[in-house]
């Protein structure tokens, strides 16, 4: 192809982790890669995997460097790289590598020490922002609530130091830019979508309260705030029988079930931890409103997710969620912390009739047309050869993005169907695609396995035939 690129992913938390930065990950580095393009991604290692190898990622084949790194004590779903010899390691690779930019998805360990390694070399270095400060020291120490703030600005001056040194730097929301930009000091702060590959999730099942689901998809970290939803929960009606489905894990997963128990709704909450690629798109498919509660999410993939599959989304009016949920119109926000109107508003929705839930549906797939990852991978793409000027932003930073909707007009309803039938469609030939990349790499498993248990049998003959020499030698000693 023209303008092939080869970029290196510099990740301080990847697949198979589960969370917004890993998941954006994982899709920007698929779907460039899909394009022909050479990617390499830097992880941190996870037991059974180390070294560099390929892997599957999001029905792609990626080059992915894991070097040696440690389970987070509060945080299961990521991993910290160990300091000792990385930096050097990281010139090594690079040197190695010669990429055409490093693209890193924080300024963490991987981040703040291969920026300077690659300045030095005169790569192009871009930085997405996925992280706030906030929980991130709420996660790793343990601080006097009178010194909170001192150490927060100390975290938000420690977030610029890094950042300033790159080329471009860009964050998924106008919000999260404009907060970064205030912390910070920096400007020019892009907003770029995360973006969806929405076929992954589109599918032809009506939105239903035959069934009333809730579902919650994402870490069960402190700043989730899966607490008010699990009140929300118990506030409303046992007549209505509503189950909530919680897909994820966390540190906070102990404590959270022991509070079902405690509000006695343990029979309705359902933890179901880590799920497959595969199964994930039937949870949102079963569900009938999506809910998230978190007070510092920077755009929310699993909501834009749920968008997707056609859901109403419930969200805490804060931080990025008002930008995804339009509310009165794919879903209601409500008041963070406010446990009675949570519970309110999904009322609304586990009560509403079908034509009701089709009118949020369709209002669902209109607005995550525009967080398109196409047009997500087309900026990057730009911004690895230093043409980002040609387009800064994606189309949800649009003023028309904003409007009101109600119900959609009928070219407007027309394009939802179409677009949902072009995303079934692809997602039939993905599927075939992804199938046959995970027989491939099967196969070869196979293949390696036999050509190891070959080796290891004629090292298990040879040294039968050195014993059986050495005793000859001793008997005739």
């Amino acid at each position: 192809m023209e303008n092939k690129l080869k970029v290196l992913l510099a990740c301080d938390t990847f697949g198979p982790d589960v969370n917004g930065a890993a998941r954006f990950a994982e899709r920007l580095a698929a779907g460039l890669a899909r394009r022909g393009h050479d990617i390499h991604v830097l992880a941190p290692a996870i037991p059974g995997r180390h070294g560099t190898n390929k892997e599957i990622h999001d029905g792609a084949e990626l080059t992915v460097h894991r070097f040696p790194s440690v389970q987070m004590r509060k945080q299961l779903s990521v991993r910290a790289m160990t300091p000792f010899g990385l930096k050097t390691k990281m010139g090594k690779l690079l040197d190695e590598l010669k990429p055409d930019a490093v693209h890193i998805q924080s300024h963490l360990m991987a981040g703040r020490l291969i920026v300077s390694e690659a300045k030095g070399r005169g790569i192009k270095t871009i930085a997405t922002n996925h992280t706030m400060p906030e929980n991130l020291i709420r996660y790793s120490v343990k601080v006097p609530r009178f010194i909170e703030k001192p150490i927060m600005r100390l975290g938000w001056w420690d977030t610029g130091r890094v950042l300033r040194k790159m080329d471009k730097v860009t964050t998924p929301t106008r919000r999260a830019a404009d907060l970064l930009e205030r912390e910070t000091g920096l400007t020019d702060v892009l907003a770029i979508s995360c973006g969806i590959d929405a076929s992954r999730f589109v599918n032809d099942t009506p939105t239903s309260n035959i069934d009333p689901r809730v579902l919650f998809v994402g870490r069960l970290d402190y700043e989730k705030r899966l607490d008010i939803l699990l009140h929300a929960i118990k506030e409303i009606s046992p007549e209505i029988d509503v189950q909530l489905e919680i897909v994820g894990n966390g540190g906070e997963r102990e404590t959270l079930e022991k509070l079902s128990e405690r509000l006695a709704i343990s029979d309705r909450v359902h933890f179901l931890g880590f799920v497959s690629e595969e199964e994930l798109p039937r949870a949102y498919e079963r569900a009938s409103v999506f809910a998230m509660p978190s007070i510092a999410e920077l755009q929310s993939i699993a909501t834009m997710e749920a968008m997707a599959s056609g859901r109403p989304v419930i969200g805490a009016d804060a931080m990025a969620l008002p930008h995804l949920i339009h509310s009165g119109d794919n879903g209601y926000l409500y008041q963070p912390e406010d446990v009675q109107e949570l519970a309110s508003r999904l009322r609304e929705v586990l009560t509403a009739d079908e034509q009701e839930l089709e009118r949020m549906s369709e209002n669902s797939l209109h607005l995550i047309q525009a967080h398109d990852i196409t047009n997500t991978l087309n900026i990057f793409e730009n911004l690895y050869q230093g043409l980002g000027e040609f387009a800064p932003t994606t189309e949800d930073n649009l003023e028309s993005y904003a409007l009101p909707i109600g119900k959609l007009s009928e070219s407007l309803r027309e394009r939802v169907y179409s677009f949902r039938s072009s995303a079934q469609e692809l997602r039939s030939r993905m599927d075939e695609i992804r199938y046959g990349l995970q027989e491939r790499f099967s196969d070869a498993k196979e293949e390696l396995k036999e050509q190891f248990d070959g080796v290891r049998d004629d090292l298990s003959k040879a040294r039968e035939r050195f014993s059986s020499k050495s005793d000859d030698k001793d008997e005739k000693n």
